[in-house]
């Protein structure tokens, strides 16, 4: 009897492991990055206070400030944000409009307030430098995990924190001007440490730091600080976060193109 009991133990602890143990990379991939995202929503608004530090590759620096409002869609689908900058007086006003969905396709508007006009960017144009800093119009969208197939590849020592990351690479489903996106996701706290993007030649092109968590509500984790370098020009750009405000009850009315034109 202690034979069978122990016999059917071990026949248990098989079938008990054998779906990890079946787990793709593409699957155990998908789950990281799925449980990663799902650590930043459910917050409903939110409202941020920002600066933008340009550094050219002699080490000058430019300096900008601004706002983002951020309110979540419907179920969670998604959110739209708008980043509108305070300061220097010649980009006063200037706004980035973002529609991010879970199924359905992503729109950005910039608004100009020198003409009064606010320009849509297109697909295409996304691969342009927001601003003049090194992210992207399409690195200021939420970065959906349904919209990118992902491939765990190993673990190792997170690059700017302590304890072990995930590291996966993450392709996107739809036009981008990255081939690939390598992304270091932290294994005790699910947060994105690190990402790494390559161009369609497939050059090392960018990274993006990610540190200084913060944590809020009692509920949720933001960084105070993401710092993306340019490893073919030598320019970065920081993008410095503080007083984080949430479900303040921001008023979804205001993220239109139309109500663009009315931003003073």
């Amino acid at each position: 009897m202690r034979f069978s009991g122990l016999l059917s133990a071990a026949l248990a602890a098989l079938l008990f492991v054998s779906p990890a143990l079946a787990e793709t990379a593409e699957e155990k991939g998908y789950r990281i990055s799925r449980q990663s995202a799902d650590t930043e929503t459910g917050f409903r608004d939110m409202s941020v206070e920002g600066e933008m530090i340009l550094y050219s590759a002699r080490g000058s620096t430019s300096t900008r400030r601004f706002t983002s409002r951020t309110v979540e869609n419907d179920d969670n689908q998604g959110s739209r944000s708008l980043l509108i900058f305070d300061w220097p007086g010649d980009i006063r006003n200037t706004a980035l409009l973002t529609h991010s969905f879970d199924s359905a396709r992503d729109d950005q508007w910039l608004y100009l307030p020198a003409v009064r006009k606010v320009r849509r960017i297109s697909s295409s144009g996304r691969s342009g430098a927001f601003v003049g800093s090194e992210f992207a119009y399409e690195d200021m969208l939420d970065q959906n995990v349904d919209e990118f197939t992902h491939v765990w590849q190993r673990t190792e020592p997170c690059p700017n924190a302590p304890g072990a990351c995930d590291v996966i690479d993450r392709q996107s489903k739809n036009s981008s001007s990255y081939s690939l996106q390598r992304v270091w996701i932290d294994q005790t706290d699910n947060r994105t440490r690190v990402i790494q993007y390559f161009d369609r030649r497939g050059a090392h092109l960018k990274t993006l730091t990610i540190s200084d968590y913060q944590k809020y509500n009692d509920a949720y984790w933001r960084p105070a600080l993401m710092d993306m370098t340019n490893h073919l020009t030598g320019k970065r750009t920081e993008l410095k976060w503080s007083n984080y405000r949430f479900d303040t009850g921001v008023n979804p009315t205001e993220f239109t193109p139309n109500a663009l034109r009315n931003i003073r």
